[in-house]
């Protein structure tokens, strides 16, 4: 009988776990691309609104996972290790036919590991920065996974150069988001002024990146307006819950501060803006790819940034700057995030010519446009037949 006869018969089941909203967008695209050669397929796990919108059944809130920083995972360890041992029982039961990882390396490999030992083919999607720090949980990964997906081409340097098998992909946000991103257009959308600077404050997704960033972006927000009183200020939020944090520390740390909060519309209200003023991670990426200027910030908790100092050996942290390996766009850290450094930054980015940058980021784009969901897939079903 045929792999594909065999599909026609028996439902093929997909086990995927994500732990936020970039990897609940990586896994909607996955499954997306798998159901056009496994219709009937099943998809379960944990995942977000995105997944469960295509049928998924998630086993827990995808919020669950979404801890970062050593301290803040020690503080809900007990919960996510019974989160961890529940899957692991129900996998052993009801056995998928491969098991996807999806970020979330802390949690996922080692759940990978638990499952692979026991006959279960696992994929990781989205490679841990091994290359940055901690370089020797490769070794845990390659006994963990039949195979890592890479959205980032330098990561699959890293792992040819240690025999571990992975997969160069291309990044989902460089196909789904176009070459130029019309700011007229998204002004018109939201009902943004066409004739003023717009600057986003984006103070990331946690509510710990919103705790530690929102001080220091609203009163970086007060000064720029006093020096110009057109200046318009959005924020836009992923959730509910972040809008309504973000309109509370707005409330308590600058009440007289003019901000429009738009939900659910991130790359809309980035393409309108004139520049932005941006927590780390994915959302940088994204901002490259719609060719806005940035000033990227991050602040850990105190311990965190003390003991992770001294394992991580990274010239920058910010996407952009890693994929163009040159100083992009300014990246500060922990006390040098503060508005006598962020205030000079953004007046560069709002009032200069950007052509330049733009350039940089229109390489960035080629590079990482691959049709990644539907590389995915492929490398995915390799695995599942064992074409590797």
């Amino acid at each position: 009988m045929t792999a594909q006869n065999q599909n026609d018969h028996q439902e093929t089941v997909f086990a995927i776990v994500v732990g936020e909203h970039s990897g609940d967008t990586l896994g909607a695209g996955l499954i997306t691309s798998l159901r056009q050669s496994h219709p009937n397929a099943k998809f379960v796990g944990i995942g977000g609104p995105k997944m469960q919108a295509l049928g998924f059944e998630s086993l827990f809130a995808m919020d669950e996972l979404s801890v970062m920083g050593l301290v803040e995972v020690l503080g809900r360890i007990r919960r996510l290790l019974h989160v961890r041992k529940t899957l692991i029982d129900f996998f052993t039961i009801n056995k998928p036919d491969v098991f996807i990882g999806i970020d979330a390396p802390d949690f996922n490999i080692g759940l990978e590991l638990k499952l692979k030992s026991q006959g279960i083919k696992t994929v990781h999607y989205v490679s841990p920065s091994v290359w940055a720090w901690r370089e020797k949980r490769i070794f845990k990964i390659a006994k963990a996974t039949d195979m890592v997906l890479a959205l980032l081409p330098f990561e699959k340097a890293f792992y040819d150069k240690h025999k571990v098998p992975c997969t160069f992909v291309g990044h989902p946000l460089a196909d789904d988001i176009p070459m130029h991103s019309d700011k007229s257009l998204a002004r018109d959308k939201l009902g943004l002024a066409q004739n003023k600077k717009i600057l986003a404050l984006m103070p990331g997704s946690r509510g710990g990146e919103l705790e530690r960033l929102l001080g220091d972006f609203f009163e970086s927000a007060k000064q720029l307006q006093a020096q110009d009183s057109e200046l318009i200020f959005v924020a836009p939020m992923i959730s509910e819950q972040r809008a309504e944090q973000f309109k509370t520390l707005k409330t308590e740390l600058a009440p007289d501060l003019p901000v429009t909060v738009i939900l659910d519309k991130t790359q809309e209200v980035m393409a309108a803006s004139d520049c932005l003023l941006t927590a780390s991670g994915t959302v940088t990426l994204e901002a490259a790819l719609i060719k806005r200027p940035m000033v990227i910030c991050y602040k850990f908790s105190p311990v965190t940034f003390f003991l992770g100092r001294w394992l991580v050996k990274l010239k920058w942290f910010s996407l952009p700057n890693l994929l163009a390996n040159k100083s992009l766009v300014p990246e500060l850290l922990q006390k040098d995030v503060c508005p006598d450094n962020i205030v000079p930054l953004i007046k560069e980015r709002l009032y200069q010519d950007q052509s330049q940058l733009n350039d940089s980021y229109n390489n960035i784009h080629q590079q990482l446009k691959c049709d990644a969901s539907k590389q995915a897939a492929k490398a995915v079903l390799d695995v599942l037949s064992s074409k590797l």
